[in-house]
């Protein structure tokens, strides 16, 4: 499921300051299973040596056009073309000037002139100065690289190495890596409308205490990542977790199962819906406006049910494609079969707790119409991306 596994990128690397991010970038992508060629401009030499790069790929560094062990002296061409051809073409850091090199066509070195040439998608992920970012003539750069087909990868805003502050920064090496990730998958969602819910629920007993479970959002977050990946627009409702926002994703962020309910019912209408959320089942009749103090050796709470935020969706007039989840202690097939038929919806992704929750990894069965689909352990990423291709699938993408 590793979009990346096999393939071969050229990282072209100028010189900006951001250079230094490049190694780490080259360390990323050959773990995640890419073959990866520098490619290392003079001023990109002069912020990290060539040694870096070729001790971090595996493999010489290219620096010139004369470049004598490639045959007939054609560099810019047998990296991007041929068996051993590129399948893109990133430059990591793009300073002001290589994107102005790029919109007018100049080829004065290796870098301009295999981009020039090459027979594979460009990539640029910009770095420089916000006031460089902020220019006219480079807000027209961009533009024009974008009408050329050119795929954008940020810049971020932060902290510059000037000691300035806004945009310009390059994404960091892992963004980075997750958008070529999400480059080279297939868009099986384009055009779709994906709404999930996420992590746990906080019913709250007082100003301090509440209910809860040890959902982390992992899966949760997992599955938003990879709708967006093959083309979705996606927006997650999330319970109380603290992990970082997947790149393409909205995030609204509640507290109970009430708001919870209350932004999914707003964020509709959608075309998939993905219940991935452990939604408390149980909420305090009316939550103590001071804190519990300790003292009597029993404390009797009165419960009610909170409301069923899936099957409302799925009953609902116009009803997108829904999703459920079934984590269980036992009988896994039982009562994620059970939950499916009660509530009507065409797939649930059943897992037991202890396989899943709260953890990096997951095993899980799909449960459909067409029965029992258990898919192969695995990271939860992985594991999302398998659900999304056989959600593609059921709805005919």
């Amino acid at each position: 499921m590793n979009p990346l596994q096999g393939k071969r990128i050229v990282l072209g690397v100028t010189g900006g300051v951001a250079a230094y991010k490049a190694a780490e970038l080259v360390r990323l992508l050959v773990k995640a299973g890419a073959t990866v060629d520098v490619v290392l401009t003079e001023a990109g030499s002069r912020f990290v040596g060539a040694a870096t790069f070729q001790a971090l790929s595996g493999h010489p560094v290219a620096t010139s056009l004369w470049d004598e062990r490639f045959a007939g002296g054609m560099a810019h061409i047998d990296l991007t073309h041929g068996e051993r051809g590129a399948d893109a073409v990133l430059v990591a850091p793009a300073t002001a000037d290589f994107i102005a090199k790029l919109v007018h066509g100049f080829a004065d070195d290796l870098l301009s002139t295999l981009c020039l040439a090459r027979d594979c998608p460009l990539l640029v992920a910009p770095a420089m100065n916000r006031q460089m970012w902020e220019h006219p003539a480079t807000a027209r750069n961009v533009a024009q690289l974008e009408a050329d087909g050119v795929s954008v990868l940020g810049p971020a805003s932060g902290a510059q190495a000037c000691g300035e502050v806004g945009e310009g920064r390059m994404l960091e090496p892992a963004e980075i890596l997750d958008a070529l990730m999400a480059f080279f998958q297939p868009k099986l969602l384009a055009g779709k409308r994906v709404l999930l819910t996420v992590g746990p629920t906080f019913e709250a007993l007082d100003p301090v205490r509440g209910l809860t479970n040890s959902s982390s959002g992992k899966m949760g977050f997992a599955l938003a990542r990879a709708c967006a990946e093959v083309g979705a627009g996606v927006t997650a409702i999330c319970g109380p977790i603290a992990l970082p926002t997947p790149s393409g994703v909205t995030r609204i962020d509640v507290q109970s199962a009430l708001q919870m309910r209350e932004a999914v019912l707003a964020a509709l209408p959608a075309n998939i819906f993905i219940a991935v959320a452990a939604v408390a089942d149980f909420r305090p009749a009316a939550a103590m406006e001071h804190k519990i103090k300790k003292g009597a050796t029993t404390l009797t709470l009165e419960l009610v049910a909170n409301p069923d935020i899936l099957a409302e969706v799925a009953g609902g007039s116009n009803a997108p494609f829904c999703v459920g989840f079934a984590a269980e202690s036992q009988n896994l097939a039982e009562y994620a079969e059970g939950k499916r038929r009660a509530k009507h919806l065409p797939l649930v992704v059943g897992n037991l707790v202890q396989d899943g929750l709260g953890g990096d990894a997951n095993v899980v069965t799909l449960f459909d119409d067409a029965g029992a689909h258990p898919l192969p352990p695995g990271d939860k990423l992985d594991v999302a991306r398998a659900i999304v291709q056989h959600i593609s699938k059921m709805i005919g993408r």
